[in-house]
């Protein structure tokens, strides 16, 4: 390895360099490092495959691009010697590579990140590249021989562990940083570098010897030998790496699918509903069909006949939808047309009714003949100018005594309809609470210099029994409308403060939870009684809650309002002023309320980037925000582009939304929180 050969035997074979060869190993090593962290950037991400997935694919990624790299960077130094690989020897060097790529970014994924965990990388990574060389070094097969430098060998492996570390140094301080492009590429550059170094700098090392005897068999062949490998490795590292991203890609449109859309009827679902209801844009019409046999046919056929009706009626509403009318699913047994803009109203309630004509006839599924009853209940946009009213009208409609299943479409009528839905509601809240209907879920917050979890904030859902699953967007208004809502949300407080004295009690770091406080409930004196006697009851700190009010809050009364407000601050709890930008805006009630936050409602972020208006506007929000030294929130960060763009913005921010986490249960928080963070 070490000792050369007899000169009097062999003579020394000097080889010249390629540089457009040295040139694409360093390219080829550095995209194989972009695209590993691109695969690692999706272990930290809410994803629909598991992140040890993830964490594999990376690996790989890196792995084959060191190996492929070596033997490209071979073709670079061109022999006049023939040259072959040994198969077993040249398979097995991709090994180490691999495998010091997975324990490197096992370690830079802990949470808790020191220079000594990315010395230990470092020369985990520089050891694995070495070994990788050696052994592909290893495997030649010519009729020359070679031996090393030893003081270049040390130094080469020296060289891969230094640079290895400063690379990854780098990676493991600027991680929450790399979603910006520019910097990314920096990275894997150097990453590129480190593995390409250590290469040229053991060939500047290796000495080729070839016995006089053959001295007269020198040729060109191994250039041309050589062209073909490079060829060959370079086509197929390009397609393994072409794959590797095209899978971070599908994994995102996966999530895309099953956050926004039916798994039965690939129909867009609730969420993809609310979206467009709550859209300040929206302005139409909603016709939403009931089917309620699906249950009894559940029963009676079982669940998966039962399915195929979903599918059936999914195909059979689809197709009615048009680009001006578009279908959702609410669950098994709700469609919902969606009719955007006011002027077709009449032609909308007339397609419906000639739908309704055709769900009369007998059906024949699966070889059985069924008939489907259904309703209809239309709500437009005519009667008031608030699209969210649409769902609950509709709803009300349904549960009207007077609605009956036998394909009528019935039209909200205010004088007919008004007080059904509300009543009961309000009537079966106090049972809601007490029977578990009601409860909380829990949506982080994540900061985006850091990539660190914030905070949490706390959402109701109910679970009805007759209307199963409720958007707060349907009962929350019906009961700002009466005095239940201030024994709902002190029941949301003491839930959340037994939660969090409950995750004090495990391994869960506790953040800030936020509870969302209505209307002029704020400055009702039972608020603070009763905040104040939870946080004693619990055992807990003031600073562990948040309370957020909205614009609308303070109107009717600003001064008790900032009185209330001054109170909570003494008192040691946090205000956020919530979705800023949607109620009365005034910079003016901006200054004097006695807020720690600024929450910016999801509807400045949609269509940022892509809208160069909303962006504007979302840059001087958060000039402000700066200007009066609050923390700020931005809600509704749905997509890499939006977080991108933010996080240039500006380091200090807080994202919300479902492009890190949905809301969630206790339970599956807990869980969510054990795959993002490495054991």
């Amino acid at each position: 390895m070490f000792t050369h050969p007899s000169m009097e035997s062999y003579s020394v074979v000097v080889g010249e360099y390629s540089f457009s060869i040295i040139l694409l190993s360093v390219i080829i090593a550095s995209f194989a490092s972009y695209t590993a962290i691109s695969m690692n950037e999706r272990m930290q991400e809410n994803s629909f495959f598991h992140r040890n997935l993830w964490l594999i694919l990376a690996s790989v990624a890196l792995g084959f691009g060191i190996w492929s790299m070596h033997f490209i960077g071979m073709g670079a130094y061109l022999l006049p010697i023939s040259m072959t690989y040994k198969p077993e020897l040249t398979f097995l060097s991709i090994i180490p590579a691999i495998a010091s790529s997975f324990l490197v970014f096992t370690l830079v994924n802990r949470t808790r990140k020191t220079i000594g965990l990315s010395l230990i990388s470092g020369v985990a990574m520089g050891i694995g590249i070495s070994a990788m060389h050696y052994i592909g070094m290893a495997s030649m097969e010519s009729d020359a021989i070679y031996t090393y430098d030893r003081t270049i060998f040390t130094a080469s492996v020296a060289i891969a562990i230094s640079i290895s570390f400063i690379a990854i140094y780098i990676f493991s301080s600027l991680q929450h940083l790399l979603k910006n492009k520019l910097l990314k590429t920096v990275t894997s550059l150097v990453m590129g570098l480190a593995i390409s170094s250590m290469h040229y700098t053991g060939l500047m090392g290796t000495t080729y010897y070839i016995h006089r005897d053959k001295i007269d068999s020198l040729h060109e062949i191994h250039q041309m030998d050589m062209n073909y490998l490079n060829i060959t490795v370079s086509i197929g590292l390009g397609l393994l790496l072409l794959l590797l991203l095209l899978s971070s890609f599908i994994d995102r449109y996966i999530d895309y699918r099953v956050n926004y859309f039916e798994s039965l009827t690939r129909i867009p679902n609730r969420r993809s509903f609310e979206k467009m209801l709550n859209s300040p844009s929206y302005d139409g019409s909603l016709a939403m069909w009931y089917i309620p046999d699906i249950e009894k046919i559940n029963v009676e056929q079982g669940y998966i006949f039962g399915d195929k009706v979903i599918q059936y009626l999914g195909r059979f509403f689809s197709q009615w939808s048009s680009s001006s009318m578009k279908l959702y699913q609410l669950q098994g047994k709700r469609f919902v047309f969606l009719l955007q803009g006011v002027d077709g109203i009449v032609e909308f309630e007339r397609t419906m009714n000639k739908v309704a004509e055709q769900l009369k006839a007998l059906t024949e599924i699966d070889g059985k003949l069924i008939k489907i009853e259904a309703v209809c209940a239309m709500s437009t946009t005519e009667e008031h100018r608030d699209p969210k009213r649409l769902y609950t009208e509709a709803l009300t409609v349904l549960e009207h005594p007077s609605t009956r299943y036998d394909y009528q479409v019935i039209r909200f009528d205010n004088a007919i309809h008004s007080h059904s839905f509300e009543e009961e509601i309000l009537e079966s809240i106090e049972g809601a609470m007490h029977e578990g209907q009601l409860f909380m879920v829990y949506q982080p917050k994540v900061r985006a210099s850091t990539n660190e979890l914030s905070g949490f904030e706390a959402l109701i859902r109910w679970k009805h029994p007759k209307y199963g699953m409720l958007s707060p967007v349907t009962f929350i208004p019906i009961l700002e409308q009466s005095t239940r809502i201030g024994d709902v949300t002190n029941w949301i407080i003491e839930q959340v403060c037994k939660q969090i004295a409950e995750w004090g009690k495990t391994t869960f770091q506790v953040h800030p939870v936020s509870i969302n406080i209505p209307g002029d409930y704020v400055t009702s004196p039972i608020l603070l009684n009763v905040l104040t006697e939870m946080v004693k009851k619990y055992k807990l700190e003031p600073y562990n809650l948040e309370l957020e009010i909205t614009e609308t809050s303070v109107v009717n009364s600003i001064e008790d309002a900032v009185k209330a407000l001054n109170t909570f601050r003494e008192k040691g709890f946090s205000v956020a002023l919530d979705d800023f930008g949607t109620g009365v805006s005034s910079l003016s009630y901006l200054k004097r309320l006695p807020i720690s936050t600024l929450k910016i409602d999801k509807s400045f972020i949609d269509d940022v980037p892509q809208s160069e208006k909303d962006s504007s506007i979302l840059k001087a929000i958060l000039a402000i925000g700066r200007t009066l030294n609050l923390d700020i929130v931005l809600e509704g960060v749905e997509t890499e582009e939006q977080v991108q763009f933010l996080s240039q913005e500006s380091e200090s921010l807080i994202f919300q939304g479902y492009y890190f986490a949905k809301p969630m249960t206790s339970t599956e928080l807990l869980n969510w929180l054990a795959q993002r963070k490495p054991v």
